[in-house]
């Protein structure tokens, strides 16, 4: 990087135009104010570093945003860089660390759904927009793994995945009247399921609930529940 120092419009076009010739149009041009510095950026290692980390910082807003469970050494693995650089960066764009950021998501659910109540939800609740979409994130523990594989039994991606579904229906009792899971990967001991749910489509009684659910952002499960609202009157007492 080369920096110079600038005092008149003058000065900035010979500078300018000596420079052009020199470099052949490999030079980017940050400031042109009289009084001021002008830093040149030259060659396309530079660029292409600058250029990198901006995208990364994107990229790890987003995940955060979307994940919020991920911690400084996961997204070090992510993005292939050390867990200084992702410190760094988090700084950069004032995202506190994993502790406080669960904190905050914690203090932002303060509502319960309607139809299910206690710790008939599977998963913890982060975000609750009834009568639209919902986000549960369930971190996997032994207790819920095969001792063999120490892989995540089925039924609690399900459970996860089909709790919410029903928690994001507007009605005070819901029910599920039909499933079409798949299961994409085996998840592991260790691992933080991220399930979000929207309602597709809604016709009278009936909700039809689309479930992802990732690690990672890599999709380990999908299914779409058919939800059917039921009148209280038929619910036995």
């Amino acid at each position: 990087m080369t920096i110079l120092q600038i005092s008149s419009l003058t000065q900035i076009r010979a500078c300018f135009f000596s420079l052009y010739l020199q470099i052949q149009k490999r030079c980017f041009i940050l400031f042109l104010v009289p009084g001021t510095k002008v830093f040149l950026f030259v060659g396309e290692d530079v660029v292409g570093e600058v250029v990198g980390k901006v995208e990364r910082q994107r990229r790890l807003a987003r995940y955060l945003n979307s994940d919020p469970f991920l911690t400084d050494e996961d997204l070090a693995q992510i993005f292939k860089v050390s867990i200084q650089t992702i410190r760094l960066d988090r700084l950069d764009l004032r995202i506190p660390e994993q502790k406080e950021r669960l904190i905050s998501v914690a203090k932002g659910v303060g509502f319960q759904p309607r139809t299910l109540t206690g710790k008939e939800l599977v998963g913890e609740l982060v975000d609750l927009d009834v009568g639209n979409s919902g986000i549960s994130i369930l971190p996997v523990t032994t207790e819920m793994t095969l001792k063999k594989t120490r892989y995540l039994r089925g039924h609690h991606l399900f459970a996860q995945a089909n709790s919410l579904a029903v928690a994001i229906v507007d009605t005070e009792v819901a029910l599920t009247g039909i499933a079409r899971v798949s299961y994409k990967r085996p998840v592991v001991c260790g691992e933080k399921v991220l399930a979000k749910a929207v309602i597709k489509v809604k016709k009278g009684n009936k909700y039809m609930v689309k479930v992802t659910s990732q690690v990672r952002n890599e999709v380990v499960f999908q299914g779409r529940f058919l939800i059917f609202a039921m009148p209280e009157e038929v619910v036995p007492q």
